[in-house]
């Protein structure tokens, strides 16, 4: 009974060695029931699905300025995850929690810091500094190798297509009222891509300190 346990065993070791695509089945099958079992239980915690104490959908404006962030690939080189540790809370604040991004699609969490972290901006300098950093780095930080975006000051906001952009952010979950989504092209009349810009970035990583 024993041999042929062992040889019907060894005989199934190797048809798996042996045949490449059973194998990359049961590879691709294991890596899956992996990422299941680390992945959907964070769809039930409520440090991941619920926003802190003071996170609020983003404006209009401010909507429109974070499209612009995306647009101008400012992820290529400035994260917004602060990591838990001394060095990184001593100089940027408050470590990232999930429940600051529950309305960001998608969050700019990441690791490449060309340029310093950017969560906990908001609030850190005036509106000035940031219109002054954005037409010209170097002038605020000489050492900075950030290229200028004159043009964001002179190119108006995009306000024909952030109603829409909105109601789809609604379909996934971030509560914008009927209202808000009505009123968000008037709000972004007369403003500038630099005004939205400046309104998304003083907004960044204030609900948490």
């Amino acid at each position: 009974m024993s041999d042929n346990t062992t040889s019907t065993a060894g005989f199934s070791h190797e048809k798996v060695e042996t045949s490449n695509f059973l194998m990359i089945v049961l590879i691709l099958l294991v890596v899956a029931v992996g990422g299941l079992v680390e992945i959907v239980p964070l769809f039930f915690q409520k440090s991941t699905t619920e926003p802190v104490q003071g996170v609020v959908p983003y404006s209009a404006l401010q909507l429109a300025g974070r499209d612009i962030y995306l647009r101008e690939g400012c992820y290529g080189c400035h994260s917004q995850m602060i990591r838990p540790f001394r060095a990184e809370t001593l100089r940027y604040g408050h470590y990232s929690v999930a429940g600051e991004f529950v309305y960001d699609h998608p969050f700019q969490w990441g690791s490449k810091r060309t340029g310093p972290d950017l969560h906990r901006v908001g609030g850190k300098y005036s509106d000035e500094w940031h219109r002054i950093h954005l037409n010209n780095p170097r002038d605020v930080v000489p050492e900075s190798n950030m290229p200028a975006y004159v043009w964001l000051e002179k190119s108006p906001a995009d306000a024909a297509t952030i109603g829409a952009h909105m109601t789809a952010l609604r379909t996934v979950g971030v509560p914008y009222t009927d209202a808000e989504i009505a009123k968000a092209a008037d709000e972004l009349k007369g403003k500038t891509e630099m005004d939205a810009l400046v309104a998304y970035l003083q907004g960044l990583g204030r609900a948490l300190k």
